[in-house]
């Protein structure tokens, strides 16, 4: 069964402001992660659908992820754990599935009133934040707290 994501982006944020209003709020640091991940295609092609074999180094998740919209509940994931990257890629690839793009990126995550707030950086893009919560009322408080809403 698929898990609703309650979740918003917040593009073209300052990460040094963000961090502080987060000490501030006393938002508990999670982890800081190094991720890599495969992005796939559906069979057949899918628009706004795609699947992602992802670790970061200790935990390693094969998702597909759906958008059906760009509300904050907008997008739908199916996630399994998985024990191994290089053999689900190797897996994959025996049934005729092959990646069409691998990325890295660095991600610090904190915990904030039950929220999840992540600060993403990617190669050539400006750093954003994500917030993730069990519902959007939660997200759009937490957006409201961090002055980012």
């Amino acid at each position: 069964m698929a898990n609703i994501e309650h979740e918003a982006k917040i593009l073209g944020i300052n990460p040094v402001t963000v961090w502080q209003k987060l000490q501030s709020l006393g938002a508990k640091k999670v982890g800081e992660y190094n991720f890599c991940r495969y992005v796939f295609d559906t069979i057949p092609v899918t628009p706004n659908r795609w699947v992602r074999l992802r670790s970061d180094g200790i935990k390693t998740t094969l998702t597909v992820k759906e958008i059906e919209s760009n509300a904050i509940d907008g997008t739908k994931e199916w996630e399994v754990t998985v024990s191994d990257i290089d053999e689900v890629l190797i897996i994959l690839e025996k049934i005729g599935i092959k990646p069409r793009g691998y990325q890295e990126n660095r991600r610090e995550e904190y915990e904030l009133e039950g929220a999840q707030v992540v600060i993403d950086y990617w190669p050539k893009l400006s750093p954003y934040i994500e917030i993730e919560a069990g519902d959007s009322s939660a997200v759009i408080k937490t957006a409201k707290m961090l002055g980012v809403c």
